[in-house]
């Protein structure tokens, strides 16, 4: 039998196009592959993909330690695996454990009544709704909730290799639209932003370089805004609202 998806990344994205509109799928968020967010009320799913169901799998979706019990942690958390494979032993444990199976086919079947290509449906507000049982989802209690980005992450949720958009990039996103608006920062621009400028502007970088006393990008900067680009247009698009008043100028250099 032919494999549904070629790779997780492609498993990952036919789930998140299906996802209600009540949901916000944050890709490679808060340790998981995929962290869902119940616009609503701020309710959270952590979602592991594997295009094998195995028990590296539940260990990637478990909590490791009792240190976890008081950390950020998502209301529930679930395995995503492709919908033809074959039920084992690992769903007991799962079910004893908590962590809830979704199982995503490539497309909607022609004659199930189900809304989705993803069993389980998600959780919602109202239970006389919703299509599941205690048994499908099961609510870990976390002392807080993961922290959520400012922006929603423009990256491939499942990639082997992820580039995360973690607070960090975003302040560094910001000094690279302050690069392209105004050409060149200052030190006072890095307070302003609360980022680190000895990452930037250590001698052995050359991310930058010194001119008349203003810094500007140097030859072995990353292309922070490359790597994510549409979050960087919503960042340069926001500038009068983060930037400095000295910082800012009339003409944006798009």
């Amino acid at each position: 039998m032919a494999a549904l998806f070629a790779t997780e990344t492609e498993l990952c994205q036919t789930f998140i196009a299906d996802i209600p509109k009540e949901w916000t799928a944050y890709a490679e968020t808060g340790g998981f592959d995929i962290l869902l967010v119940r616009n609503v009320d701020g309710f959270q799913i952590g979602v592991q993909a594997k295009l094998k169901f195995t028990l590296k799998l539940i260990e990637q979706a478990i909590e490791y330690s009792a240190s976890e019990v008081c950390s950020e942690g998502p209301d529930c958390r679930a395995l995503l695996i492709p919908a033809g494979e074959e039920r084992n032993h690992l769903e007991t444990i799962c079910a004893y454990i908590g962590l809830t199976i979704i199982r995503c086919q490539r497309e909607r079947e022609r004659y199930s009544s189900s809304r989705h290509v993803f069993r389980p449906a998600l959780p919602t507000m109202n239970d006389s709704l919703s299509w599941y049982s205690e048994r499908d989802w099961h609510e870990m209690g976390p002392e807080k909730r993961c922290s959520l980005p400012a922006y929603i992450p423009d990256v491939k949720a499942g990639d082997r290799s992820p580039v995360q958009l973690t607070d960090w990039k975003i302040k560094a996103l910001k000094i690279c639209a302050i690069l392209q608006i105004r050409g060149f920062v200052t030190r006072q621009d890095f307070n302003h932003i609360r980022i680190d400028y000895r990452r930037f502007l250590a001698p052995g970088t050359s991310w930058m370089v010194r001119e008349n006393g203003v810094f500007k990008r140097g030859p072995y900067m990353p292309a922070f805004e490359k790597q994510h680009p549409e979050v960087f247009k919503q960042i340069v698009a926001e500038a009068p609202t983060w930037m400095a008043k000295d910082q800012q100028e009339t003409k944006v250099l798009l």
